[in-house]
């Protein structure tokens, strides 16, 4: 946690217990309330400090939440801690303003952060340089994010013992290591095959091995690289938005959705123990159902690059 924020918490304590007059184990939940979001900011959005935070990433981390299965009524009380966190820090004169101020409690428990069209992901994308160094392996991993809808932790540990890139599906182990194989797109297994062909480094050591996304070290990614792999590609593309690795997982399942998927198969291609989890994605209009994902992805068959 970022020393700014382990400030700002211990006087949000302070303040709790001696003006607020709230027990200790009132206090203790707030507070680790509070640090809870800061250890999410720290992973997903690292160096944001608790002036720059956005409703979006609130939102965003709501919507995380959710996913990971905390019923609306813990939503609505995490929301209501952050909103007690940050309108202190507001009345101290720490912060210009409050980023929960806009941020709804959760009616059905559904959040979602913003999505990115087709065009913008296409920029994102276009936005990395190959010939730089790691340019290979960083649009094969935003590729495989958008393109299989994984969660960050699933993309870090995926091995290449997991890849059946001749057949064209993955193997992921996802939360309590359920496994799921999902298909993967033509351009997906394209630029997966170039950065293990031309530039994934040799490991480290045996533990690395296996490891298919790899940093100069020859060791496993972090998801602070990861985070930080997308934040450049995004700025470069001109992208005004808060983009994490989630984020692409939103714009897969909600891209398929409007490309006419059957909602069943989004959950299953997510992961999700339970279908109403994938039901915050039922807004759109679904449409006819297709059988298999190049044939509802929408960047399935676009021409190869690189």
């Amino acid at each position: 946690m970022e020393p700014l924020w382990q400030e700002h918490i211990r006087h949000y304590a302070v303040y709790l217990k001696l003006e607020r007059r709230m027990s200790d184990n009132t206090v203790e939940a707030y507070v680790h309330d509070v640090q809870r979001f800061a250890d999410y900011l720290a992973v997903h959005a690292p160096g944001t400090a608790p002036a720059d935070v956005t409703r979006e990433l609130i939102e965003a981390y709501l919507a995380e939440l959710f996913e990971e299965g905390m019923e609306k009524r813990s939503q609505s009380r995490m929301l209501s801690g952050l909103n007690s966190f940050f309108d202190f820090l507001l009345r101290t004169d720490r912060i210009a303003q409050s980023p929960t101020v806009l941020v709804e409690h959760p009616k059905t428990g559904q959040y979602l952060p913003d999505t990115l069209t087709i065009d913008e992901v296409e920029a994102i994308l276009g936005a990395i340089d190959l010939s730089a160094p790691q340019g290979y392996r960083n649009r094969a991993i935003i590729e495989t994010l958008y393109s299989c809808g994984l969660r960050v932790s699933e993309l870090v540990t995926l091995r290449i013992s997991d890849l059946f890139l001749d057949e064209g599906y993955l193997r992921v182990r996802g939360k309590g290591d359920k496994q799921r194989l999902i298909p993967m797109g033509e351009v997906c297994r394209h630029q997966i095959d170039n950065y293990l062909r031309y530039e994934r480094p040799q490991p480290a050591d045996a533990a690395s091995a296996d490891t298919v996304f790899l940093n100069r070290r020859g060791r496993p990614l972090s998801r602070v690289m990861v985070f930080n792999i997308i934040k450049e590609a995004v700025a470069a593309a001109g992208i005004d938005k808060a983009v994490s690795p989630h984020t692409f997982r939103h714009s897969f399942a909600t891209h398929l959705l409007q490309g006419g998927a059957n909602i069943r198969q989004v959950q299953a291609l997510l992961g999700h123990e339970s279908i109403t989890t994938t039901e915050i994605y039922t807004h759109l209009d679904t449409g006819h159902l297709h059988s298999a994902v190049n044939e509802f992805h929408p960047l399935g068959k676009r021409s190869r690059r690189g």
